[in-house]
């Protein structure tokens, strides 16, 4: 698979392929499950941007974004004027992906919603986009930035070439997929997708070392990759071209960033708008990195069989090795996080969590504070935490992030859970009042109960709207929305 197909003439590139793919989803339209799942999946975002607008970062995220102003275009969650079309997009981008809560393509490893449900909303608002418009532009977004993460997924491997190299497929594909939703509902067609992709090639990056050993600067990769991708649809409708071979070329997108690597041209275009990936994206029931929640899974199956935190001599966490490297590494780090995003990162923290129990579909945002992160209970409990491969979870992952646990306890007695695989994806789906749950525990902290249902309720007829200005209105404070 690392040599291309044969093109006909009249599609001689992966972006040209790429390109007819969209314009004919965006005039046509896209199956009903791929449209049922996108509409689920502006909700859980626009539910996260709620749930994440007071963070600091976000509030850093905010402010520079006003403070450069311009045309008053878009609607940037939680804030009180509209901004450029590209400046909300980056800001929604950043509160998206910022609690660790947005879904999750498996095996690509890559977040993709967070890129391209904010892009395309901030340029429906600007073009007058209807929401049918709007749900066909984030299915192919979606697909286009699964795809090329999928080019870069190495089977013998056993993972995402981008991951081994230290590259965040998120915000690096998902800045492609964003340039494609945008261009669609800004009404490009599809030469202009094409060279929507060249643009935002030169601009997709974003580097994973802070997953090891702190800062916030990944939550900002979103809303980058969003902004590119609006920013690249704009300049396209303002006469800038790029390459058509900015996919496969000599110096294009994939040589760039997996040069030396297999590279898995067929997973872009094989069975490209017959075989969609979109309604097998992983929804997120807990708000912590993806590698975790198994760990969290097993620690809730632990408290169900009646194991108390008493109980505890040790715990050993078996995870794929891949997966160490993020949540187990170095692992007097993650056995006492100092905050409560570090926890977010830390499988010792997600074990103890699931095992003490919490709020929302088992653990909540309330359950990863500061406070909790550095709670003495909490922190004893970490302290009894191996984190180790395990040779099983290896040979499933990255299809799943699968954990085993072996609970030590006193007297003696022994406890073994095996979570092979993850709730929210194809084989444990949430149902649509579980996501509803999250989408309401999320958006309640900021917005008011009848703020809350109206929106709610917009959300359930998106396809149906005319614009998506109204309803993006609704995430502008005032004195009734937080009353």
């Amino acid at each position: 698979m690392g040599e291309l197909s044969t093109q006909s003439a009249a599609e001689r590139t992966l972006a040209q392929r790429v390109g007819r793919f969209a314009a004919t989803a965006a005039r046509d339209g896209v199956p009903e499950d791929v449209a049922r799942s996108v509409v689920q999946r502006v909700v859980d975002v626009l539910g996260l941007c709620v749930a994440a607008r007071s963070l600091p970062t976000s509030e850093a995220a905010i402010s520079h974004a006003v403070d450069a102003g311009g045309a008053e275009r878009a609607t940037a969650v939680g804030v009180g004027r509209r901004l450029p079309a590209p400046a909300a997009a980056f800001v929604n981008g950043v509160l998206a992906h910022s609690l660790d809560y947005d879904d999750t393509h498996l095996p690509s490893v890559l977040h993709p919603s967070a890129n391209v449900v904010p892009a395309a909303l901030a340029a429906a608002e600007d073009a007058g986009a209807s929401g049918e418009e709007v749900v066909r532009a984030v299915a192919v977004g979606l697909e286009v930035a699964v795809r090329l993460g999928m080019a870069g997924y190495d089977e013998k491997l056993g993972n995402s070439v981008f991951f081994e190299h230290g590259q965040h497929a998120t915000s690096i594909c998902g800045a492609m997929g964003a340039a494609v939703a945008s261009a669609l509902v800004l009404g490009l067609d599809e030469e202009g997708v094409v060279h929507a992709l060249g643009l935002a090639a030169s601009r997709a990056s974003g580097i994973l070392e802070a997953n090891r050993t702190g800062g916030t600067v990944k939550r900002l990769h979103c809303g980058w990759a969003a902004e590119s991708g609006v920013s690249a649809a704009q300049l396209v409708r303002r006469g800038f071209t790029g390459p058509p071979s900015v996919l496969e070329g000599r110096f294009g997108f994939f040589e760039s960033w997996l040069h030396g690597s297999r590279i898995d041209y067929d997973a872009v275009s094989a069975d490209l708008g017959t075989s969609w990936s979109v309604p097998g994206i992983f929804f997120k029931p807990y708000p912590a990195n993806h590698f975790t929640h198994a760990a969290v899974d097993a620690g809730i199956e632990l408290r169900e069989r009646g194991v108390r935190p008493a109980d505890v001599v040790r715990l050993q966490l078996g995870v794929p090795g891949a997966a160490l490297r993020t949540i187990g590494q170095p692992i007097e780090v993650k056995r006492a996080p100092e905050t409560g995003y570090q926890a977010q990162f830390s499988g010792p923290y997600a074990l103890v969590a699931g095992l003490l129990g919490g709020g929302g579909l088992g653990v909540a945002l309330d359950d990863y504070t500061d406070e909790l992160a550095t709670d003495p209970r909490r922190r004893t409990l970490m302290a009894k935490v191996d984190v180790v491969t395990d040779p099983d979870c290896d040979d499933i992952f990255p299809h799943q992030f699968p954990a085993k646990v072996v609970a030590e306890l006193t007297g003696g007695r022994t406890e073994e859970v095996a979570i092979l695989a993850n709730r929210g994806g194809p084989q444990r789906p949430l149902s649509d009042e579980e996501l509803a749950v999250k989408f309401r525990e999320n958006a309640s902290g900021e917005l008011a109960a009848p703020v809350v249902a109206e929106i709610e309720a917009r959300l359930r007829e998106l396809r149906s709207l005319s614009s998506v200005n109204d309803l993006m209105s609704l995430f502008v404070p005032t004195p009734a929305a937080r009353a």
